[in-house]
C-alpha cells in the first residue's frame, strides 16, 4: 500500500508536536525533581517512559491515517454492504489501537525500566495538539 502525503504530512507534524510535548514533560518532570527530590523522580525511566510512550502514540495516530486510508482507497460506498464494511474496518482499527495503547499502559505501569506517568502523559498529546489546531483555525473541520 501507498501511504498517501496528507498521511506522511499530518504524522510528521503530529509526531514533531508530540516530540517537543515530550521534552516539555521531562523538563517539568527535572523541574518538579529539583524542587521536590523525595517525591518526584527523574532519571532514565522517565526518559525512557517518555520515549515510547511518544512511540506509542505517534504509531496510534500513523496506524489511523492508514486505516482511513484504505477505506476511502476502497471507494464505492454507495451500498449499504460497502459503508458497513468501511464502518466494520475502522471499528476494528479502533478497537485494535486502544489495546495497543491499553497493552503500553499496563507495560509502563509494571516494568521498572519505564515511569509510569511519563510513560502515558505522550498518549495524550496528539490529542491535545489537534483539538488546539483546530481551536485556532489552523486545521478545520
Amino acid at each position: 500500500m501507498h501511504v498517501q502525503n496528507a498521511i506522511k504530512k499530518e504524522t510528521a507534524r503530529i509526531g514533531m508536536a508530540t516530540v517537543i510535548g515530550t521534552v516539555i514533560m521531562c523538563a517539568v518532570f527535572f523541574g518538579l525533581h529539583t524542587a521536590f527530590p523525595e517525591a518526584v523522580p527523574f532519571d532514565y525511566t522517565v526518559i525512557l517512559g517518555g520515549a515510547a510512550g511518544c512511540a506509542v502514540a505517534v504509531a496510534n495516530f500513523f496506524f489511523m491515517g492508514l486505516t482511513v486510508q484504505a477505506v476511502t482507497d476502497a471507494g464505492g460506498t454507495q451500498d449499504q454492504a460497502d459503508r458497513d464494511r468501511a464502518f466494520n474496518t475502522l471499528k476494528a482499527s479502533y478497537r485494535n489501537r486502544t489495546l495497543a495503547q491499553l497493552l503500553w499502559i499496563i507495560i509502563a505501569i509494571v516494568a521498572p525500566c519505564f515511569n509510569p506517568v511519563s510513560g502515558i502523559i505522550p498518549l495524550f498529546l496528539p490529542g491535545i495538539l489537534i483539538k488546539v489546531l483546530h481551536l485556532t483555525g489552523i486545521i478545520k473541520v
